[in-house]
């Protein structure tokens, strides 16, 4: 038994940890992406409780709690305010939790939040003062060694970590008694159509029991773009009240929230692009295709359904899963055929072969289904050679939904090995999964899924299993397109994510991130094979040559090059390649990975000699936006003044001139300290752009600045800056030009 294991028991015992967190500290290894499975299916909102123990883990995955307070606490989250503002095919989401104090001694928030499939992490804000500050991406094991120094300072940090799958961990230190602290966290996700409409959901914490928490005041805004074609929303959960205009919002409590946005559902396929292109070099891309709303007839299925009845799952579990496995055969229609395979330690199949879905043989099926009880280990291999092993018809879309709750402890037990053979074995089968509870390895569930060509869903403990699987069943009663592929004519779409081959099924979209290769005009082409045959579609875009909006379209294809790498480096191991390129992903674009970590720290703090390269937090987006004003504004002032100590003091207020930072993240571009300057990360001398140098504070400077209004937040790291453009270096120097031609800015504005 680990150390781990021994020490967060007795803590446990005496009270000091929720059994929810034995798995949250067990998953906090950085840079070991194997340890984060204990942890993905622990609920998102229900792991404020008052956490006082910081682990430490070796490179073994041995960790020690160390106990910087010894003493017990009670956070408790005290309300919650969901903001979701729908446009231009993405949702944008603001998440901010309160919580209080209520313990005796100091306390610790340890916060866990799933992303939503595909979500992409903008930033975590935490309120200290007054003020909401955010932080910036460091090497995670440096974010942590920093985090834990200030802990034992008894300041305000904030430290966001990855655990695998999405998930994303947030420890917030200290919480006195009776303090409130509030965070807000933001994503961004894409919006997730079902047939004529987009959805939303929203799902309340769990406790570690699998009952609800208790629930917190919890209210939902929705807002949603003028003009993009949205109706007004409803809800089937909860009473929607008009608050403001395209504004729509819902008090929760402890339920489950849904919300449904009406849209034009296309007769024809519809195929969108959206380009974000900062400099006019690198390009990212969001392609969605929404296919047409009806078909010539449906496509008939081959529909295996692989049911774990361990002896984990005896009690409510199995009920759910016998449930399920009801609306599974409540999908099924004339054509289809059916197939059941229970597994524990063994294997055993409702009928020889595929069946077809007459009444007669659903009703059998439904009462095989009724008498399954539950027993034995988990033999995850041999379930799914069961389920390869007999073949689907060619004129079929072969589909496997498989349910468990545990991790392979009988039979084949190495994860590799099972996912290899799985693989092997799969065909043209589409593999969709589900994983039940805390115990569950997500990594081998998702692995899968992702490699079946299907989706992996993860149910927490109490939450509806049946419900999952009855929303895939029910989209899989009509695959529209099987085997779609998209490229590309006049430019190239590389780094694609989805890659390969997809399918699109009744009420789904297929959206595609990629890096674009060229400019101009072009033709997106999409084929497959439809119900009929062969079919294919054919648009004509523009790419430009810069498009500075939409900056979410990079980040969303960072978060899924993140995720491909993160698969790679679990199934193939660690490389110097992989782990530089996600390591650079992190930094470039603020994301959470197994090897960065984001950081908060107060205004004006220093990490400490030991972790003195370390950033300090400051604020973004908005909060930036206005400290910029507030610097260049200043700085007009004292240019006007021509006072040397005025100057001085207005560049003491760049915006992160931190001496003791080494980087900075200004919008995507990130910088590196040389000497007094700041270049761009990686920048080389010699580059053949051309070099436009300008004096800081000067009239060049400020035209500059308001000509090309991104330069204001580079400008504002500080007197020596260097930033480049498309076809043109900006250098900020002492020795700089002081006045620019109205025709030279111009030329600038151009070649930017």
């Amino acid at each position: 038994m680990s150390v781990v294991r021994r020490t967060t028991r007795r803590l446990v015992g005496r009270g000091f940890l929720p059994s929810l967190l034995v798995a949250c500290l067990a998953a906090s290894a950085v840079a070991v992406p194997a340890v984060a499975v204990p942890a993905v299916a622990v609920p998102a909102e229900a792991a404020a409780q008052g956490i006082v123990a910081l682990p430490r883990c070796g490179p073994r995955q041995d960790c020690a709690v160390v106990m910087p307070v010894p003493m017990r606490a009670s956070v408790v989250r005290t309300g919650t305010r969901v903001s979701a503002r729908l446009g231009r095919a993405v949702v944008h989401y603001e998440v901010t939790e309160t919580f209080v104090n209520r313990g005796a001694g100091l306390g610790e928030a340890d916060y866990l939040f799933p992303l939503p499939s595909g979500a992409a992490f903008e930033d975590l804000r935490l309120s200290i003062n007054g003020e909401l500050v955010a932080g910036e991406v460091l090497d995670a094991g440096r974010a942590r060694a920093v985090y834990e120094e200030i802990v034992r300072r008894q300041r305000d940090p904030a430290l966001v970590e990855w655990m695998g799958r999405g998930l994303v961990r947030a420890r917030i230190f200290p919480i006195v008694p009776g303090e409130e602290k509030r965070v807000v966290l933001r994503y961004t996700q894409p919006a997730q159509r079902e047939g004529d409409a987009l959805r939303l959901d929203w799902r309340p914490a769990r406790a570690p029991g699998g009952d609800a928490a208790p629930p917190a005041p919890t209210t939902i805004a929705l807002r949603w773009d003028e003009g993009d074609g949205f109706g007004t929303p409803w809800s089937p959960t909860h009473d929607l009240r008009e608050t403001a205009p395209r504004t729509r919002e819902a008090s929760v409590g402890g339920s489950d929230f849904t919300a449904l946005v009406p849209v034009r559902e296309p007769r024809e396929a519809a195929i969108t692009m959206l380009t974000h292109a900062p400099t006019g070099g690198d390009r990212w891309t969001m392609i969605t295709f929404t296919p047409p709303a009806a078909t010539v007839r449906r496509q008939p299925r081959d529909v295996t359904f692989v049911l774990d009845v361990s002896g984990s799952m005896s009690g409510r579990k199995l009920e759910q899963a016998k449930a399920a496995g009801r609306q599974v055969l409540g999908t099924l229609e004339a054509g289809d055929r059916l197939r059941i395979v229970a597994f524990s330690s063994d294997v055993r199949e409702w009928r020889e072969g595929f069946t077809p879905a007459t009444r007669e043989r659903l009703g059998d099926a439904t009462a095989w289904l009724d008498g399954l009880v539950a027993g034995g280990g988990t033999n995850i291999a041999a379930a799914l050679d069961a389920a390869y092993a007999v073949a689907a018809s060619d004129e079929a879309v072969p589909v496997v939904l498989f349910v468990t709750d545990g991790e392979p402890t009988v039979g084949v037990t190495d994860p590799e090995a099972i996912a290899a053979a799985a693989r092997s074995r799969r065909g043209s089968r589409r593999l969709f999964t589900f994983g039940l509870g805390a115990d569950v390895n997500a990594t081998l569930v998702e692995r899968l899924a992702v490699e079946g060509r299907g989706t992996a869903q993860f149910v927490r403990p109490a939450e509806s299993v049946e419900r999952s699987v009855a929303i895939t069943a029910q989209r899989l009663t009509a695959p529209l397109v099987t085997d779609l592929r998209v490229r590309a004519e006049g430019v190239r779409l590389v780094r694609l994510h989805p890659d390969g081959p997809q399918d699109v099924f009744a009420g789904q979209d297929l959206v595609v991130f990629a890096q674009v290769e060229g400019r101009g005009e072009a033709t997106l082409v999409f084929s497959g094979r439809g119900a009929t045959g062969p079919v294919e579609w054919r648009e004509q875009v523009t790419v430009p040559e810069r498009e500075p909006d939409n900056a979410f379209v990079g980040k969303l294809w960072a978060t899924q090059r993140v995720g491909w790498l993160s698969a790679a480096r679990r199934s193939g191991g660690a490389s110097a390649e992989t782990d530089t390129e996600l390591r650079a992903l992190g930094e470039r674009w603020g994301i959470p990975t197994e090897l960065t970590s984001y950081l908060v720290l107060e205004p004006g703090m220093a990490a400490g000699p030991s972790t003195a390269s370390a950033a300090r937090g400051r604020p973004t987006g908005a909060a930036a936006s206005a400290k910029n004003q507030v610097f260049f504004e200043s700085a007009r002032r004292a240019s006007e003044m021509r006072a040397a100590q005025s100057v001085a003091a207005v560049d003491a207020m760049a915006v992160g001139d931190d001496a003791g930072a080494t980087t900075r993240q200004v919008g995507t571009r990130r910088f590196e300290r040389r000497g007094r300057a700041w270049v761009p990360a990686g920048w080389r001398a010699g580059d053949a752009r051309r070099v436009v140098t300008v004096q800081p504070y000067s009239a060049a400077w400020f035209a500059l600045a308001d000509a090309v209004p991104e330069l204001k937040a580079v400008f504002a790291l500080g007197d020596a800056v260097t930033v480049a453009g498309r076809q043109v270096v900006i250098v900020v120097a002492a020795d700089g030009v002081t006045a620019l031609p109205r025709a030279a800015i111009a030329q600038i504005v151009q070649e930017w």
